[in-house]
């Protein structure tokens, strides 16, 4: 054979094994794909699932851990701790931590948070007073004082020594351990004077907290040493302290055992002592951060923005029920419905702004109580804001019925430049009218020195007058008279009607008190001449020395 030859035959050979690979895999992939493909999404199993426990838990060795179990680890409540361990990023953990202590804050509309404060003040206090080769913070001594702050009255017995009994605990004389008696005057979820006993046995200053205030008696199991009083007078005997069956080691008590020695209220409250405190924030307060989803108040809920100055804008927040909707609860002769309102302003990330709470009370006597179910009860806060972007959050609750409503809108609190041409929310209302010089600038629905009450729903009667109100801001003035130049045009169309029901026009020279500053316009229509019917009205304000225009529009129905 040629070299030539045996050179082809070689390159031959050797292009046969480097495809002789490709085949075959090209074989499997035929063959994985001929075959059923199984399901991707299937149930952990056990090895999988304690994998992830122990990611997770990795993930709390973090300060997460810290924060949990030392830094809030006696005021979380067991329904807050499970909640956070099931939170798998820190963003879900960082927003639990800031609502955490929201809900504990005395005074939210503030950026100061005092609980949290105090809180971290207590942690500190303890870890410098009650330290005993365990941080201070993990002493019983420590952990009372974190949680219920400072005692009103410590009896502090360092030493121990010589001690006389209290006729509860059976008279005479002893020798205790260090202990310390706390007493709180009255302490929320527990009651009114409250004494707790600490007792350090070991003399190494790490006093426990007891239910058994016999456990200080140095000489409870020497015999025939410190005796109460029936055991000196051989009316008992010291033997006798081991059979009780009340858990302590007392004598006999002289005169009777008293309320706050009984075994079961020393037991609850030694129980009590052990659980967080209750939330500070109201009933109410705590619904602003739940989603309600059952027994819903019906409420309509409407804001309009005035401005008051270039960096100061008024929103007036306006509720409504329908009579019909609420419960009413005969007392003391008349029918009486009372719903708790509580808003609340905060920041996009909820920091809290403002707040505002009223007790909404309706009393009628019976005979009226079917005509008053067919109205309804209105209700407006005025809020001072800055222009910017805010969450509202305003929680309802029927106290008779027990219905709530929870309802959540964004505040988009506008700046009105002083250049350019601006006005007010449009507002249709059902009353328009001046105000009593005495009444100006407060009560409800004010605005200025009129009073202006929204119609929420913008429905009305054929028989009703519906009030129209606008402020249009910063026209250019005349040179001279320093008045504003340029129009009001008003059209009303009816939906799906391409002819105006109403149009006309009105010189700004012809509407009172109108300034280059402020322009106010206070309509009442008749809508007797209006079919039943959607129509949507526009405002147009027209700036002919500032050649500019703005044009508000809303819709109403006519009944």
């Amino acid at each position: 054979m040629s070299t030539k030859g045996l050179w082809v035959s070689s390159l031959g050979l050797t292009l046969l094994l480097a495809v002789a690979p490709s085949i075959a895999q090209d074989s499997k992939k035929k063959s994985a794909a001929a075959a059923p493909r199984e399901t991707v999404a299937k149930p952990l199993t056990d090895k999988q699932r304690k994998q992830k426990e122990a990611r997770l838990k990795k993930e709390l060795e973090t300060p997460w851990k810290k924060w949990l179990n030392e830094d809030v680890s006696y005021i979380i409540t067991e329904e807050e701790r499970k909640a956070f361990k099931q939170f798998a990023t820190d963003e879900e953990r960082e927003q639990f931590v800031e609502q955490f202590w929201l809900r504990r804050d005395p005074t939210p509309d503030t950026v100061e948070n005092e609980y949290k404060e105090e809180h971290y003040r207590r942690i500190a206090y303890a870890n410098e007073h009650y330290a005993s080769g365990i941080p201070g913070w993990k002493s019983d001594r420590g952990r009372i004082y974190i949680t219920f702050g400072p005692p009103d009255e410590i009896d502090s017995h360092p030493s121990g020594g010589s001690y006389q009994r209290p006729s509860a605990e059976g008279g005479g004389e002893t020798s205790t351990y260090p202990f310390e008696d706390w007493r709180y005057r009255y302490i929320e979820g527990i009651g009114n004077d409250v004494n707790i006993e600490f007792v350090d046995p070991t003399m190494t200053g790490e006093y426990r907290m007891t239910m058994d205030p016999s456990e200080k008696d140095a000489l409870l199991y020497v015999p025939n040493a410190g005796l109460t009083l029936s055991e000196q007078m051989g009316l008992s005997t010291k033997t006798a302290r081991f059979q009780r069956t009340d858990g302590t080691h007392l004598g006999t008590p002289l005169g009777g055992t008293p309320a706050s020695m009984d075994e079961f209220t020393r037991l609850e409250q030694f129980a009590k002592l052990q659980k967080a405190p209750p939330v500070k924030f109201k009933d109410l307060e705590a619904l602003v951060n739940t989603r309600i989803t059952f027994n819903v108040l019906p409420m309509l809920v409407r804001v309009d923005y005035v401005r008051v100055t270039e960096s100061s804008v008024l929103a007036n927040v306006t509720v409504q029920f329908e009579n019909k909707d609420l419960q009413f609860q005969q007392k003391d002769g008349v029918q009486k419905s009372v719903i708790n309102l509580f808003g609340r302003v905060t920041t996009m990330t909820r920091r809290p702004v403002t707040t505002f709470e009223k007790p909404l009370e309706i009393t009628i006597a019976p005979e009226m109580l079917q005509k008053l179910t067919a109205q309804r009860s209105i209700y407006q806060q005025s809020i001072p804001l800055a222009p910017s972007r805010y969450r509202l959050n305003i929680v309802a609750k029927d106290i008779v019925g027990g219905n709530v409503n929870n309802y959540e809108v964004a505040l988009d609190v506008p700046h009105f430049d002083e250049e350019k041409l601006a006005s007010s929310s449009l507002i249709l209302a059902d009353t328009i009218e001046k105000l009593p010089t005495k009444s100006i600038g407060g009560g409800m629905f004010s605005i200025g020195d009129t009073k202006v009450r929204p119609r929420l729903g913008d429905k009305f009667n054929r028989d009703e007058k519906m009030g129209i109100y606008l402020q249009v801001y910063n026209f250019a003035p005349d040179e001279k008279t320093q008045k504003p130049s340029g129009e009001i045009t008003y059209e009303i169309n009816k939906v799906g009607t391409p002819e105006p029901v109403l149009n006309f026009t009105e010189d700004l020279s012809k509407i009172p008190n109108a300034s280059a500053n402020q322009v106010t316009i206070e309509k009442l229509l008749p809508l007797k001449a209006m079919a039943p019917g959607a129509y949507t009205l526009k405002v147009k304000a027209t700036d002919k020395k500032g050649n500019q225009t703005l044009q508000q529009q809303t819709n109403f129905t006519v009944n």
